[in-house]
Parts: C-alpha cells; sequence; structure tokens
C-alpha cells in the first residue's frame, strides 16, 4: 500500500498519528509496519532489520540517545569525544521566530529543527536578500514539536521534547560535483556494516542514494523509497578518518548511524540517527533487510 499517494500531504500524515497518541506504542508500530512494508512485524523473534529497529524502538532506552538525536545538544555528546573540530559554527539557537533577529544573520545560513529529521524541516538560505523573511517564519512555526504528542513512528527519544529553531553557518558545495555529499554509516556494536552514499540533493524532494561496504565498494543493494545515485561516488580520500571518527561517535550504542559530510578534505558532523527511516524502509533485493539484520545483535531488553 502507497500510504503517500492516498495522503500526500506529510503534515496531515503527521497530525492523524499523532491524534492517535492514545494507542499503545506495539499496536501502532505493528499497525504502520504492515502498511508501509506489507508485511507482518515479528518482534518475538525479528530476524530483519527493519524488524529489530521497531524491537530497539521498544524495548531499549538510553538517556543517552535522546540527547543525541537533538541537533544542538549532541553537540555536547560530539564534544565530550574530543571531536569539536567537526562541528559546523552556528548563529544561534531559539525557542521561536520572534527570537531571530534577522538583520544580524550573514548572507547565506541554514536553519533547521533541532528535533526534525528526513530533511523535512530544513531551509537553506544562499542569499537572504532574495528571501519573504515572513514566509520562512511561517514555515519554521509549523515545524515545531511542542512534546505533547507522541511522534508519528513512535520513537522514544523524541517524546515529552520540545524543539527549537537552530541556525548553522552555511557550508559550501559544487553541486557539478554533487552538492553536499551525505555520508551515513552504520555501526553495530562498535563496528561498520555498511554507508549509505547520497549526493546530488534536491531539499525535501529527492536525492541520489546508493549502499556501499565497510571499504566503500558499491553493493548490489538499492531502497525502494529512494532514487538510485546515478553519478559515480568516488571514495573521500579522507574516508579512513571518516570512519574512525563515526566509530568513536558510535562506540555507546548497539546501534547508530553517524552522518558526516567531507568539505574538500575537512569532516563536517551532520547527525546521530538511531532509527534509520523508522524501521519502515524496503531493500532491492530483499535479501539486504536480513543481512543487516543478521548484523544487528540485539542488546539486553531494559524497557
Amino acid at each position: 500500500m502507497d500510504y503517500k499517494k492516498i495522503i500526500k500531504s506529510r503534515s496531515i500524515r503527521v497530525k492523524i498519528m499523532q491524534m492517535l497518541s492514545f494507542l499503545p506504542d506495539s499496536y501502532v508500530v505493528k499497525l504502520q509496519y504492515y502498511i508501509k512494508t506489507g508485511r507482518k512485524l515479528n518482534l518475538d523473534n525479528p530476524m530483519r532489520y527493519t524488524e529489530k529497529l521497531q524491537w530497539y524502538k521498544l524495548y531499549y532506552r538510553d538517556g543517552l540517545m535522546a540527547k543525541c538525536v537533538d541537533k544542538y545538544t549532541v553537540r555536547d555528546y560530539v564534544k565530550s569525544k574530543g571531536l569539536e573540530q567537526i562541528l559546523t559554527p552556528i548563529e544561534g539557537v531559539f525557542e521561536s521566530v520572534d527570537e531571530i533577529c534577522f538583520d544580524t544573520l550573514p548572507e547565506r545560513f541554514v536553519i533547521k529543527d533541532t528535533l526534525g529529521g528526513g530533511g523535512n524541516s530544513v531551509i537553506v538560505v544562499k542569499d537572504k536578500n532574495t528571501i519573504e523573511w515572513n514566509k520562512i517564519k511561517e514555515s519554521i512555526s509549523k515545524w515545531l514539536y511542542n512534546g505533547k504528542t507522541k511522534h508519528p513512528g513512535r520513537e522514544w527519544v523524541y517524546d515529552g521534547r520540545k524543539s527549537k529553531i537552530m541556525i548553522e553557518q552555511y557550508i559550501d558545495s559544487n553541486p557539478n560535483e554533487g552538492g553536499l555529499i551525505d555520508y551515513k554509516f552504520f555501526f553495530f556494536n562498535g563496528e561498520l556494516a555498511c554507508v549509505y552514499g547520497i549526493a546530488d540533493r534536491v531539499l525535501g524532494k529527492e536525492a541520489g542514494f546508493a549502499i556501499f561496504d565497510s571499504e566503500f565498494n558499491i553493493l548490489p543493494y538499492s531502497r525502494m523509497d529512494e532514487k538510485p545515485l546515478t553519478r559515480n561516488l568516488k571514495k573521500p580520500d579522507n574516508y579512513d578518518e571518516m570512519v574512525l571518527v563515526a566509530k568513536k561517535l558510535a562506540e555507546d550504542f548497539p546501534h547508530a548511524r553517524i552522518d558526516l559530510y567531507d568539505q574538500e578534505g575537512i569532516i563536517r558532523f551532520g547527525e546521530i540517527t538511531f532509527f534509520d527511516g523508522s524501521g519502515y524502509m524496503t531493500f532491492e533485493p530483499d535479501e539486504f533487510d536480513f543481512i543487516l539484520g543478521e548484523k544487528f545483535k540485539l542488546p539486553k531488553r531494559n524497557h
């Protein structure tokens, strides 16, 4: 079932899920998994990566995970690992749009919801003299999560929290070379399993997507919800350093996805995610779901 064609507006889909906050997490997770993958969720003996992600949501809690999904508070975690140099400088963090002084902002900047994800609450401003600030303020106001309802995907790390507005410095990139290329490192118990390479991004719409092994050799797998990468994405010259940085950031968790950028040889931090795609993606061929699932050794249940 392609539910996105039935309910095309993402904001409406989110509101529907928020209205169902009274339902138990396990019920909603099973329902969503069936709707989005067409399969019955096995929580008693999960074998697939996507099944284990649902188990991870429901039965494992670590307060450090909640700190690390917030794009502002995660900065303290990155600093604690001795990696402050990979953080993109910020212009400020704000409780509401009315706190932002537009006149003092630089010519180029990036606005993010500190609890946003999937590129759905990011605005890239390349020239502030060409934008309509009032329209941007209106868009930002619609992002902000008040923490009073359950996360639509029942990701507990967001529950009971209020998002803020963070403004980062703009990172320059060359669109002819794929733009700002996103490298997403998947770690299981400290071991790198695979890397997503994402280029040619049109923010909030699409991007070129490919899956690589730990040595950055392209794999014959893809995600059904992503557009295949058409360009030849070469292994970064500083790839080994990127792996070491990602490994250090992932070492405290049973499973984490560490997102990094490579800006002309300079490593930049993106974010840390624990529930990639909320665990509702499908792979082609399907066997990759089991391959990743085999690598994901579930921790002891603590919730």
